[in-house]
C-alpha cells in the first residue's frame, strides 16, 4: 500500500488518473472506486481498477489499496481487449461487498464480489432476469451503461443507461431491482427520467415544465439517500455536469433539483462523473478534471458542498484547496498541477475529444510514462494563458517565485483576480531547464485566489510557484 498527504485537487497524486469517482464510506474510512485512465492514453479506462482510501477524520491523507480487480478478470474478457466502465459498489445483505461494472463493448452488468471494501474482488456473476436472460441482452432490453448501486434491506435497486442526444431508442436511464443474490432480477428495468428526444416534448415524464430540458440525462448514474430522500445523480447532455433529481422513493417519482458541480468552471471541460458521499456531517461532490489536452486522461477531484433549502445543494465551486475545506497557507511551495482555472484566449467549452493532445489551450500533463511518479504541471501557457489557483489565506505574503521552462520570453503576472491588478510581475526567458525567476509580490492580507498569466512570446510551462 502507499499513502498519499494531499494539498487539494486532485486529491490523489498528480500522476494517478481514476475517473467516475463513487465515494462510499464503509466503517472509519470513505473508500474511492473509479475507472482508470492511462496517462496518454489512447482511450478511456484502459487500466484495471484501483480504490483509494482515506480515514474520515482526515480526508488528505489518502492510501492506495493497489489493483482491486482486473480486466481479464471477467470471463467474457479473458484476453483483455475490453475495459473496465465506470463501476460503483455496495454492501449486500450478506455483509460482503459487491462490484459493478460494463465492460466497454457489451451491453450486460457484471458483478464481482470481495469480503472486504478494498478487496480484492472476484468475479461472481452477470445481472440477469428471472429466466437467466442476462439484463441488457434480452429483447427489449436497452443497453446497460455506468451501473450505480444502493442496497436497502434484501434488495438492491440498479441504475443504468446510455441516451445520445437524439437517440430516440434510448427513453432514458433505467432502474431495476435485484433480489438478494444480488444478480437477479424481482423487477425491471423501468425508465427512470426522459432522455432528451423525450424531454423536448415526448412521453414519459418529460416535456415542457419537468425542469429537465438542457439537464437531460446523458450518463454516469449514481443513487445516494439522505433524510428520507433518494438523489439521484448523472451526467447531462452538456457533459461537463454533474446534475441531480430527488424523490422520496428509489424507483420513481424523480424531480430534477439543479447542479452540483461542472468541471467546466473556468476549465476546458470534457465528460463528467461522480457522486455525493458525508463524511462525518459534511457533504463532498466527487468529480474529475481532464488533463494533458485529451479527454481520456482524467484526475480525481472533490469539494465540499453546501446544502440548500428544501433538500437541494448549492452548485460547489472548483477549487484548488478541494476537500481541506480551508484556504492554502499563505507562504509555502506549491505545485502548478493545483489549478483550478485554466485558460486562454481561445473560446472553447471543452478540450479535446481525442487521444492526442490539444495544443490550443494550456493544460495540466506529466512526463514520462503512465505510472511513473512524474509530478504534474501546466504546460501550453502561450501569450494570454492564465492558471488560478483557489484559495490562500495571506498573512504578510511578499515575495513570488516561479519555476518555469521553455521556449518563451515575457513576464508572468500575478493578481488576486482574472485579468486584475498586478500584485507582481516577474520577467522570464529562454531555458531548457526548470529555472527560478522571483520577485516582489504585493497582495491585501486575507483570503484570495491567486491567478498567474503570462504574457510574451512562444510557450512557457510552469512546475510551481513559491509564495514568502
Amino acid at each position: 500500500m502507499e499513502t498519499f498527504r494531499t494539498l487539494g485537487n486532485p486529491y490523489m497524486p498528480s500522476w494517478e488518473y481514476v475517473p467516475d469517482g463513487e465515494p462510499h464510506v464503509f466503517g472509519d474510512r470513505v473508500y474511492v472506486y473509479g475507472s482508470h485512465d492511462r496517462f496518454n492514453g489512447h482511450a478511456f479506462c484502459l487500466e484495471d481498477y484501483v480504490c483509494w482510501s482515506a480515514p474520515v477524520e482526515d480526508l488528505t491523507l489518502w492510501t492506495c489499496e493497489g489493483i482491486i480487480y482486473k480486466k481479464t478478470d471477467d470471463p467474457m474478457n479473458p484476453d483483455g481487449k475490453m475495459c473496465l466502465y465506470a463501476p460503483d459498489v455496495t454492501r449486500g445483505c450478506d455483509g460482503r461487498y459487491y462490484l459493478y461494472y460494463v465492460l466497454d463493448k457489451v451491453a450486460v452488468v457484471s458483478v464481482a464480489v470481495a469480503a472486504r471494501p478494498e478487496g480484492p474482488f472476484s468475479f461472481y456473476g452477470y445481472v440477469r432476469h428471472r429466466d437467466g436472460g442476462l439484463l441488457g441482452a434480452a429483447e427489449g432490453d436497452e443497453p446497460q451503461f455506468d451501473p450505480g448501486v444502493l442496497t436497502e434491506g434484501s434488495v438492491t435497486y440498479l441504475y443504468t443507461g446510455f441516451c445520445p442526444v437524439g437517440d430516440a431508442s434510448r427513453t432514458g436511464p433505467m432502474v431495476s431491482i435485484i433480489g438478494s443474490d444480488m444478480v437477479t432480477l424481482i423487477k425491471g428495468p423501468e425508465n427512470l427520467l426522459p432522455s432528451e428526444p423525450y424531454a423536448r416534448g415526448g412521453s414519459l415524464e418529460g416535456g415542457p415544465g419537468t425542469g429537465y430540458r438542457g439537464h437531460e440525462y446523458f450518463e454516469a448514474a449514481s443513487i445516494r439517500k439522505y433524510r428520507g430522500l433518494y438523489y439521484f445523480i448523472y451526467s447531462s447532455v452538456t457533459m461537463h455536469e454533474l446534475c441531480y433529481a430527488t424523490s422520496d422513493r428509489p424507483d420513481g417519482g424523480f424531480r430534477y433539483r439543479g447542479v452540483l458541480v461542472s468541471n467546466a468552471d473556468s476549465y476546458y471541460g470534457g465528460n463528467n462523473h461522480g457522486s455525493l458521499a458525508e463524511i462525518r456531517g459534511q457533504w463532498y461532490v466527487f468529480y474529475h478534471r481532464h488533463t494533458h489536452g485529451t479527454t481520456f486522461c482524467r484526475q480525481a477531484c472533490a469539494e465540499p458542498i453546501l446544502p440548500g433549502s428544501e433538500g437541494t445543494f448549492l452548485q460547489a465551486e472548483m477549487t484548488s484547496q478541494g476537500l481541506r475545506c480551508a484556504p492554502l497557507p499563505g507562504k509555502g511551495l506549491y505545485p502548478a498541477y493545483l489549478a483550478c482555472t485554466l485558460t486562454c484566449g481561445v473560446p472553447s467549452l471543452y478540450t479535446a475529444q481525442t487521444a492526442w493532445c490539444d495544443n490550443r489551450f494550456p493544460l495540466i500533463t506529466q512526463e514520462g510514462r503512465h505510472g511513473d511518479r512524474e509530478e504534474g504541471y501546466a504546460a501550453n501557457m502561450m501569450d494570454g494563458a492564465e492558471a488560478g489557483f483557489k484559495y490562500f489565506d495571506f498573512s504578510g505574503t511578499k515575495a513570488l517565485t516561479v519555476r518555469v521552462r521553455g521556449y518563451c520570453r515575457g513576464h508572468f503576472i500575478a493578481s488576486v483576480a482574472p485579468g486584475g491588478p498586478e500584485a507582481a510581475r516577474i520577467p522570464v526567458d529562454f531555458t531548457n531547464l526548470w529555472t527560478d525567476y522571483r520577485g516582489d509580490f504585493s497582495v491585501p492580507d486575507g483570503v484570495h485566489p491567486l491567478y498567474l498569466r503570462f504574457e510574451g512570446e512562444g510557450r512557457a510551462s510552469l512546475a510551481s510557484f513559491a509564495l514568502e
